[in-house]
């Protein structure tokens, strides 16, 4: 005879499934983690990725172009150095089957969950875990580590009439394959970063391409090249050499944080370099003029192409300055005026960044949705922690965005410290980890301090590493090597560490001392 339930016609209850670790993404982040725990030989842990393969950004974008403008070499784990780069800087698929393959080589597909998208994270505070709702059913984990990644969730304006257009309109990082541009009036909307890649790509195809331009970008010429298959044998014989080349690559980078950080004015020489790409590829001087930055270069992330001013040159293109006011069943009008016809509407506006939707999805141990606490200035103790959400971890967090070096690099560094907070937990008997509010506060506070004086604050520009609050909670104001001295340790200082949960619900701190 069947329960009461089954005989009532009531759905079974869901089960739910535990893991010790729940890992959120599964891009350059969360695989990376992935990937050290099994290292470190813990298995009891768990990657739910929305998508349906791991890559990130680099699955999801598939845009014309796509390309990574961080050399190939520095832009992969330093633990699986890929000696088959085919380009100095590797174009999407290329990444996307890295980490494809990364996922195989170090056996972490048994603990993929792909298409699990979480749609809720709740920590619960009587039994000191964390309870996830996805579309493929409920989890609890004791610890969870979110790597949803910055570039994740396209961002769309609001704009007057856009349910009205009875064309075609996609986002970069939802580019319709299906559709094909041939001899079609286009508009993009955006000239930062996935504009300037695919616009080349697709100006030779479409009848007419209309530009749409807020600011205009500093633009460096493109260093990229084919790497030749005798470099390649090179460094499948000699793995030193490509770590030397690596380690070159991440010097030259660094190079150019005193201007970023400290003193402006020392980056006029490469002002100068980008002023001359401009000036050898726009000669027409009313295009050149609109084309040309007014603001400190830095102060927006330089942009790498030699394609894209030769695009701009063409007569099928149009680049209008004046802002996107409405959308027309069949075009566009801009703030001073002019209509322009199109069949497709291409948004290139980049994501949300600093108001991650994923922050709203997300409970505290008092009952507060991350959104609200972050009230629309996200912070975090070293780009990881946050009080109020123990047991939680973030990856590529507020304040470790970078404007000239690899993210691989600070992924690293925090995968480094959260296996230490791991080790230090387990060391000290503690079943939950949460930071302190004053740390948090001190950290973030010197963050800020720091950040007024650098190019990104200083530059006279607006870009999407400053949040609601006119803040920049986005980018590392320093050296990417002092982000890694920072967090060679889990500082547990800095954290309360408490014993599992009594009865009654209450938990002991631990003593704060070394390890």
């Amino acid at each position: 005879m069947g329960t009461v339930a089954e005989q009532a016609g009531s759905p079974a209850p869901t089960e739910v499934r535990r893991a010790r670790i729940g890992i959120l993404g599964a891009g350059f982040a969360g695989l990376g983690l992935a990937i050290r725990l099994k290292q470190a030989g813990i298995e009891d842990f768990v990657v739910l990725e929305r998508e349906a393969e791991v890559g990130g950004t680099w699955w999801a974008n598939t845009y014309p172009g796509c390309q990574c403008d961080i050399p190939s070499h520095l832009y992969s784990f330093s633990f699986a150095l890929n000696p088959d780069w085919t380009r100095t800087y590797a174009k999407q698929g290329e990444l996307r089957d890295y980490l494809h393959e990364c996922s195989h080589r170090f056996g972490v597909r048994e603990h993929l969950r792909l298409g699990c998208e979480v749609l809720s994270a709740v920590w619960d505070d009587g039994r000191a875990l964390w309870r996830l709702e996805t579309s493929a059913g409920p989890y609890e984990v004791e610890m969870m580590v979110a790597a949803p990644g910055p570039l994740s969730e396209p961002s769309l304006p609001s704009v007057p009439g856009l349910d009205s257009f009875s064309g075609e309109i996609w986002h970069t990082a939802r580019w319709n394959h299906d559709y094909p541009l041939e001899g079609k009036r286009v508009v993009v909307v955006g000239t930062g970063a996935s504009a300037i890649q695919a616009v080349p790509e697709i100006q030779p195809l479409v009848e007419k391409l209309t530009v749409l331009q807020r600011t205009a970008p500093w633009v460096m010429p493109h260093r990229d090249r084919p790497i030749t298959r005798f470099e390649r044998r090179l460094y499948r014989r000699f793995p030193g050499l490509q770590r030397a080349v690596r380690a070159g690559v991440y010097g030259l980078r660094e190079l150019l944080v005193p201007g970023l950080v400290y003193q402006p004015r020392l980056l006029r020489g490469i002002e100068r370099l980008a002023r001359g790409h401009i000036a050898k590829q726009v000669p027409d001087p009313a295009l050149r003029a609109k084309l040309t930055p007014d603001y400190t270069i830095g102060c927006k992330r330089i942009l790498p192409s030699s394609r894209w001013y030769p695009a701009l040159n063409q007569p099928n293109v149009e680049v209008v300055t004046s802002g996107l006011a409405e959308v027309t069943p069949d075009g566009i009008r801009t703030a001073d005026g002019q209509f322009c016809e199109a069949d497709v509407i291409i948004f290139a506006t980049g994501f949300y960044v600093t108001d991650i939707p994923f922050a709203a999805t997300v409970t505290g141990s008092d009952g507060r949705r991350l959104s609200e606490v972050w009230a629309g200035s996200p912070q975090a103790y070293r780009g990881t922690a946050i009080p109020g959400f123990p047991n939680m971890f973030l990856l590529v967090g507020p304040g470790t965005g970078l404007g000239h070096n690899s993210i691989v690099f600070m992924i690293e560094a925090q995968l480094h410290y959260l296996l230490d907070a791991l080790s230090t937990m387990q060391a000290r008997g503690a079943r939950t980890v949460e930071v302190r509010p004053e740390a948090w506060e001190r950290y973030n506070q010197r963050l800020q301090a720091r950040m007024g004086q650098t190019v990104w604050n200083s530059g006279g520009c607006m870009s999407w590493y400053i949040d609601a609050n006119g803040r920049n909670t986005t980018i590392w104001p320093d050296f990417t090597w002092r982000f890694w001295q920072q967090l060679r340790r889990f500082d547990s200082a800095a954290y309360r560490l408490s014993s599992a949960p009594s009865p009654a619900g209450q938990s002991v701190e631990l003593a704060a001392h070394p390890v």
